[in-house]
């Protein structure tokens, strides 16, 4: 197929592009300025560099024009913390966004597309009683952004969505999203404090790969959740540490210490007059749960095997840490699952 990467450059983007190229697609890539690296894509992929709220439509039809296939990779993630009231801004960057772009391509022709979405989705739906998207603007965005594209598509456009979880990896001029927490295990502190719960986790390359099978086979309107392997939080530290080469005994700290630390940081952000995309304090409800996945469902669905994570847990300490020795990271680990 002849397909456009929207947000080509960042880190989901930029491996699913070299994914699809792999398979034998055709890619071109838009993507926001500046380009992370020099030379980071290969030679020969089309890349328009410019912001897509600010591009007019009739630019990027040219740019959706005699294509089959559509990747949006470019939606706001809850890192961001904007200006108050969230909503607004995660609605901007994940909805309006991604309607324009689905009604577009509907309207050049385009046949299939996939978007890059949340596994929040799936606990938004399997446990009610959190309200998620009443409580958490990100949530809502990305909820709002499901029905959205689903509308602008119609029936001309088959639209399915990847529900990602935690994912790891490394990728050309960026550091990965977890540097902060590969520092904290690094630190001189010889326990590490962190809350009961889990989560769902994936290597950046599974997600590329399920991002190229949903392109290719994916089922109109369907939700792939994209999941290798599910740890709880002290094995997830344990097997960072590991790959640090500077294991620790963990501390599961006390549910109402962790909501005592979300409220600090919530006024934090009052009073700076920002608000996160999670409301921090409720959040910590599903933050302490086992927020797990079915490994297999989208693999047996999208005809994928699941890729190792232990390879990527090492990519993203050895991202994280530029400037520590080679030595001092293991190149392989033994742990096996």
């Amino acid at each position: 197929m002849k397909v456009l990467v929207v947000g080509g450059t960042g880190f989901l983007g930029y491996h699913t592009t070299l994914r699809l190229l792999a398979l034998g697609h055709e890619v071109s890539v838009l993507a926001r300025p500046p380009l992370p690296s020099q030379d980071l894509l290969p030679p020969g992929v089309p890349l328009a560099l410019a912001d897509l709220d600010s591009m007019p439509d009739e630019e990027l039809a040219r740019l959706l024009q005699g294509k089959d296939g559509l990747i949006f990779a470019a939606g706001v993630d809850d890192r961001v913390v904007p200006r108050r009231p969230a909503y607004p801004f995660f609605y901007q960057g994940n909805v309006a966004a991604t309607e324009r772009l689905m009604r577009l391509a509907a309207q050049a022709g385009l046949k299939r597309a996939v978007v890059f979405s949340s596994y929040f989705l799936e606990f938004e739906r399997r446990w009610p009683e959190l309200r998620l998207a009443e409580r958490h603007p990100y949530i809502r965005s990305r909820l709002e952004q499901e029905k959205a594209a689903l509308t602008a598509a119609g029936s001309q456009l088959a639209v399915n969505f990847l529900l990602l979880p935690y994912i790891f990896g490394s990728m050309p001029g960026r550091a990965p999203l977890w540097k902060p927490l590969i520092a904290y295990l690094n630190s001189w502190l010889p326990w590490v404090f962190y809350p009961a719960g889990g989560s769902a986790m994936v290597s950046v390359n599974e997600v590329a790969e399920a991002a190229a099978r949903a392109l290719e086979r994916g089922r109109a309107g369907a939700r792939y959740p994209v999941c290798a392997e599910n740890l709880t939080w002290q094995d997830f530290l344990r097997r960072l540490g590991k790959a640090l080469g500077k294991p620790k005994p963990i501390v599961t700290l006390p549910k109402g210490l962790v909501k005592a630390g979300a409220w600090l940081i919530s006024l934090g952000h009052r009073l700076r007059g920002r608000e996160s995309g999670l409301d921090l304090v409720p959040f910590v409800e599903l933050q302490t749960r086992l927020a797990f996945l079915d490994p297999d469902y989208s693999a047996v669905e999208l005809g994928y095997t699941h890729t190792e994570l232990e390879p990527d847990f090492v990519n993203t300490v050895r991202a994280s840490l530029p400037t520590m020795k080679e030595d001092n990271v293991p190149k392989q680990t033994s742990i096996s699952f």
